[in-house]
């Protein structure tokens, strides 16, 4: 099943004027009893997130691949699915250095990770 985007209007072109998608039409926005797997098979990139309404991102940069680890440690201990910490996973590698996230990988292997998972 492919992700379903409205297509553009364009039944006003021929007046010199295009209306614009209504907001909710992204796969993102769905309501919260959408299915996850849909909305990590719909994903583009990092959704707008109020915590961090700046342009500086590195706070969420680092927030997400928190939530990453510790969504995988508190479900992998319940023994269930881990799927769902996909999302924070692919919202961290969208706006993360590349660098950054190597760099921590590193710290969490040896221990020093300075953040709480």
């Amino acid at each position: 099943m492919l992700c379903a985007l409205p297509k553009k209007d364009i039944s006003g072109l021929n007046r010199g004027h295009i209306r614009k998608r209504p907001k909710t039409s992204f796969c993102w926005l769905t309501t919260m009893a959408a299915n996850i797997e849909e909305n990590i098979r719909c994903y583009r990139t990092a959704p707008f997130d109020a915590r961090f309404p700046n342009t500086n991102q590195t706070r969420n940069c680092f927030q997400n691949y928190l939530d990453f680890h510790r969504c995988n440690k508190a479900l992998s201990t319940k023994n269930k699915d881990v799927s769902p910490c996909e999302w924070y996973q692919k919202v961290y590698n969208s706006i993360c250095p590349i660098s950054w996230v190597s760099k921590w990988d590193d710290q969490l292997e040896s221990g020093t990770f300075p953040g709480k998972i």
